[in-house]
C-alpha cells in the first residue's frame, strides 16, 4: 500500500513535469514570436509579455514536486555526511517533516488567494487583463503536489520503501579514490 501510494505521487510528479516542460517551451515560443513581432514587424505586443512571466512562474510552481522527486532541490550536505546512517536518516526525516509544514502552510496561503482572485473575478491591470486565477491556481497546485511528494518521502523513509523517492545518501555520493597496493593514490598515476 506504502509502495503505491509513492508510486502513484511519484507519477503525478512526473506528469506536472512534463507539463511544466511544455510551459517553459510555450514560454520561449512565445518570446521569439514577441521579438519577431516587435523588431521585425514593428508591431505592438499586449499579451506576450504577461503570457510569458506568467507560464514561466507557473512552471516553476508545478515543476517543484518533480526536482523534490529526483532530490534536486538545493541542499547543505556537508554536516550530513559527518553523522552515521541513522542520524542521517533521522535529519532526512525532520528536513522532510519541516518541508512538508512549510508547504501545507503555503497551500493555504495559496489557496486563499486563488480563491479570492476566483470570487472577485480579479483581472490583471496590462492592456490584455487576463483573469488573475488562471496564474494562481498553479500555486495551490504545486503546493498540494509538494505536500504529498514529502508523505511519500517521509513514508519511504519510515517504511525503507523501495522505489525512487529523491531521497539521497549523500555519504554514498562521495567515492573513495582508487589506491594501489601499497595504499597510494592512482589519481594522476601513470603506474
Amino acid at each position: 500500500m506504502v509502495n503505491a501510494f509513492i508510486r502513484v505521487v511519484g507519477n503525478m510528479s512526473r506528469a506536472l513535469a512534463v507539463v511544466s516542460t511544455a510551459m517553459i517551451i510555450a514560454a520561449m515560443l512565445v518570446v521569439c514570436q514577441m521579438i519577431l513581432l516587435r523588431y521585425v514587424f514593428r508591431l505592438p505586443t499586449i499579451w506576450q509579455t504577461d503570457f510569458v512571466v506568467f507560464s514561466a512562474t507557473s512552471a516553476m510552481f508545478i515543476g517543484a514536486p518533480y526536482v523534490l522527486l529526483k532530490g534536486g532541490h538545493v541542499g547543505v550536505d556537508v554536516v550530513e555526511m559527518l553523522l552515521a546512517d541513522r542520524a542521517r536518516a533521522r535529519l532526512r526525516l525532520v528536513g522532510s517533516f519541516l518541508g512538508l509544514l512549510f508547504c501545507v502552510l503555503m497551500l493555504a496561503a495559496t489557496w486563499i488567494q486563488f480563491h479570492e482572485a476566483w470570487l472577485g473575478n480579479w483581472k490583471h491591470s496590462s492592456v490584455w487583463a487576463p483573469p488573475l486565477w488562471v496564474p494562481l491556481l498553479s500555486l495551490p497546485i504545486g503546493f498540494a503536489m509538494l505536500c504529498l511528494q514529502y508523505v511519500a518521502q517521509i513514508l519511504a523513509e519510515l517504511y525503507g520503501a523501495g522505489v525512487e523517492t529523491g531521497v539521497h545518501d549523500a555519504a554514498a555520493s562521495v567515492q573513495p579514490t582508487p589506491t594501489h597496493d601499497d595504499g597510494t593514490s592512482m589519481k594522476g598515476s601513470t603506474r
